[in-house]
């Protein structure tokens, strides 16, 4: 998601945010308190195509919705969980992915990207805690990671295609 940012004088601040699904918002957040939020359309980014205005208390209370503070969600295949700056990430191994049936040791894993393999759960429900570098990783299963932001990524990588 790209957020931008900008003062406008004698009101307040401008946060316009484009997400990955091509959706514009725009938040106006008045000194006052009050906010605005703008959607636009995706043929015509400057065309609001609706908008609302929320008291401070109301933009509070959404906020704390949107952002999981009454439920989370149950993710299926992409959960991930901050710790500090390690991030512990499912991924899905899919048959065309340049690890399926090829070993943790193969890959090189730790060495190439820096995640540790916790845990690997295939199809079958059969369960590998802590998998050597013998264990292959089999089309759809299920592999979890914990590493930095930056090593997930590369992990990523190593996962479909076999590095960057």
């Amino acid at each position: 998601m790209n957020i931008r940012e900008s003062i406008l004088p004698g009101v307040g601040m401008k946060y316009q945010l484009d997400a990955a699904s091509g959706d514009r918002l725009v938040v106006v957040i008045h000194d006052d308190g009050r906010r605005e939020m703008y959607h636009f359309e995706y043929e015509d980014l400057d065309q609001s195509i609706s908008m609302i205005t929320l008291e401070d208390q109301e933009a509070r209370q959404i906020a704390a919705l949107i952002g999981g503070m009454t439920y989370k969600p149950k993710q299926l295949e992409n959960v991930e969980m901050a710790f500090d700056d390690l991030i512990l990430e499912w991924y899905t191994v899919e048959p065309h992915y340049y690890c399926a049936g090829k070993s943790i040791g193969e890959l090189d894993v730790r060495q190439n990207s820096g995640v540790t393999i916790i845990a690997v759960t295939e199809r079958k429900n059969q369960k590998h805690i802590n998998p050597g570098p013998e264990v292959i990783l089999s089309a759809d299963a299920t592999v979890v990671a914990i590493g930095e932001r930056d090593q997930q990524k590369r992990f990523k990588q190593i996962l479909m295609n076999g590095g960057g």
